[in-house]
């Protein structure tokens, strides 16, 4: 079960900027440079710069010609390992359902009060689509994903579970539908299905797709994630 920041007990700050400097990093469009971090950071430049020789030391950052700080190729090696069988068992499943749907599929798993995209597969076809990348954070009493998320536990539960992130009367319609449904919630215009993955020895998490509009039939499309879920949960059985 996620922990709350309340529950996470004292912690290093050190440690605590350092992860702070790398979610900086990963957040930004565009490399910063010491002196941007360090703001960011609401730490004195000497500072930030011995944050990021430490990650730089083991590849987890890295810089541009310019100098400019980029979060680095270790990175991809740790995101990796995260939730390895989970991401296996999922992405043969998630580029099913972006090839045949033409949309954006990802698993997002619970973190304290947000869904985190840990997979994600885009449909190969030359049309717009939408990225949602792995690491993607997005408050979960917001879109499909959280709703699917306290959908397979039901108000009492999630109380007990999480009493800081409002329970959603849109769960319990989930619930009885068999899939979720969300618009406008996360980014204006986009619209999600998911339906929930709750997996033994494994973090609470959804399936989805992710489109733009409402002019299409979520219908089949949450049959297929329901499916699609099914076997997940069977491959890690």
């Amino acid at each position: 079960m996620p922990r709350t920041a309340a529950e996470s007990g004292p912690h290093s700050q050190t440690l605590s900027r350092g992860v702070r400097a790398l979610e900086v990093l990963a957040e930004s469009p565009t490399p910063l440079t010491i002196a941007e971090l360090a703001a960011a950071l609401d730490v004195h430049r000497s500072i930030a710069y011995r944050i990021v020789r430490t990650l730089e030391d083991h590849s987890l950052v890295t810089r541009d010609d310019s100098g400019r700080l980029q979060p680095g190729a270790g990175l991809a090696v740790l995101a990796r390992s995260v939730s390895r069988d989970l991401q296996s068992a999922a992405l043969p499943e998630l580029g099913r359902l972006a090839a045949e749907f033409r949309m954006t599929a990802f698993v997002a798993v619970w973190d304290r009060t947000e869904c985190i995209t840990l997979a994600t597969v885009e449909p190969q076809h030359n049309g717009a689509t939408l990225a949602q990348h792995p690491g993607t954070r997005h408050p979960l009493d917001r879109g499909g994903p959280g709703i699917a998320i306290q959908s397979a536990f039901g108000r009492q539960e999630w109380e007990q579970r999480a009493p800081g992130v409002p329970y959603r009367p849109e769960s319990d319609e989930s619930r009885e539908r068999g899939y979720a449904l969300s618009h406008d919630e996360v980014i204006p215009g986009l619209s999600s299905v998911a339906v929930p993955l709750v997996i033994p020895h494994h973090r609470p998490a959804a399936l989805a797709v992710v489109y733009l509009g409402t002019s299409v039939d979520p219908a089949p499309i949450g049959e297929a994630l329901v499916e699609a879920a099914a076997r997940i949960v069977r491959a890690l059985g």
